[in-house]
């Protein structure tokens, strides 16, 4: 900006001298599960009238295998270039990945038109791929339908190895020195959420519908998310009352964490939130506390007024029966824990991300529970 490269404008008359046009828009998932492209679609054909001479349009946006296809039909050939050029942005990450990304894809049908894209990254140290419309469309959705089926594999294996006096993090670090396999999301957690794993997975198995192929292994992924939330709320009840179905009336609850992951402010999906709003329903009064998501915000995080937001981890602890860990933020690390100890009605700590260290926590007073641990 500094430069006088970069200029915001709120008019797509302004895109007029533009040889390429990068569209990132939301493609939010409907109740069947397919992507809404509405925004894809009228974006672009309000661009093809503002602009009078030929364009490439490289659509970001994570939408289903034959859109890009689908989107030129609709345009017309021969002014108008579709390419597709999924973004791989990590949230809390995505200034980083975009300036050095880990590969960059460019799908299309004309090869000048993927040559125009191309060329946005020839300063950019990163592997590209040239392809067709489908296979690029596609890589997105594979890519993260595969983190989704990775994480769920090791929720079920962390489940596994409580119930043989197992260690999960000693498993997933035999697992993580096989280069085949890889160490990322081998942690187990809560569950997978946010805006793009429950989406695409989603939009995924809209595609194989749609195709007439079955993804038995994407939908396992999909309903064994969905269990081991409902099996960590059952394992918190049974903690606080000896049975996995009790009502939690009288019971206060301390939640550390709320966004779907540490470092960023986002709720969407989050298990942290889908866990808070079970333990709700069961009678427990929840108090919470997360870096990104202060008292503020707490009209936006919790529509409905179930439990309160407050401001400091001391807060969302005092009084509390149970402390539960349910976003993996470095801070909690540092939370006072002797003076957390005297502070609440009963000191046990159920550490849904295996954060924090169990001989620190029992040091201080506390009992601990973490995931897949004995």
């Amino acid at each position: 900006m500094r430069g006088g490269t970069v200029c915001f404008d709120t008019e797509l008359g302004a895109l007029t001298s533009c040889g390429v046009v990068v569209l990132c828009l939301p493609t939010p998932s409907g109740r069947d599960g397919a992507p809404d492209l509405a925004s894809v679609t009228s974006v672009s054909r309000r661009i093809t009238r503002e602009i009078a001479g030929p364009v490439v349009l490289a659509v970001k946006s994570t939408v289903p295998p034959g859109s890009a296809r689908t989107l030129q039909d609709s345009l017309g050939r021969g002014r108008i270039d579709v390419v597709s050029n999924p973004e791989f942005l990590r949230e809390g990450r995505s200034v980083a990945d975009f300036l050095r990304p880990e590969r960059i894809v460019v799908g299309g049908a004309d090869s000048a038109a993927v040559d125009a894209v191309t060329s946005l990254y020839r300063s950019v140290p990163a592997p590209i791929f040239r392809t067709d419309w489908a296979s690029a469309e596609l890589a997105k959705y594979a890519c993260n339908s595969f983190l989704a089926v990775k994480a769920s594999y090791t929720n079920e294996l962390a489940d596994l190895c409580s119930a043989v006096g197992a260690d999960v993090t000693e498993v997933t670090a035999v697992m993580a020195a096989d280069p085949r396999i890889g160490g990322a999301f081998l942690a187990p957690g809560p569950g997978w959420g946010g805006s793009c794993l429950p989406k695409d997975t989603c939009g995924m198995l809209d595609a194989g519908r749609r195709a007439g192929v079955v993804l038995d292994t994407v939908r396992a992924a999909v309903q064994s998310n969905a269990r081991h939330r409902r099996r960590l709320v059952a394992d918190i009840v049974r903690e606080l009352t000896g049975e996995p179905a009790a009502s939690l009336a009288g019971y206060r609850i301390g939640v550390l964490g709320l966004t779907f992951k540490a470092g960023t402010g986002d709720v969407r999906e989050s298990p942290a939130l889908a866990v808070v709003h079970e333990l709700c329903v069961r009678g427990a009064v929840v108090t919470a506390y997360d870096p990104a998501c202060g008292s503020g915000r707490a009209s936006a995080v919790d529509a409905e007024g179930e439990f309160q937001v407050v401001d400091e981890p001391a807060a969302a602890v005092k009084s509390a029966s149970a402390v539960v860990v349910l976003t993996e933020w470095l801070e909690f690390r540092t939370v006072d824990w002797r003076a957390a100890a005297r502070e609440v009605q009963r000191p046990l700590v159920i550490d849904a991300r295996n954060l924090l260290d169990p001989a620190a926590l029992e040091a201080c007073g506390f009992s601990y529970r973490g995931i897949g641990r004995p």
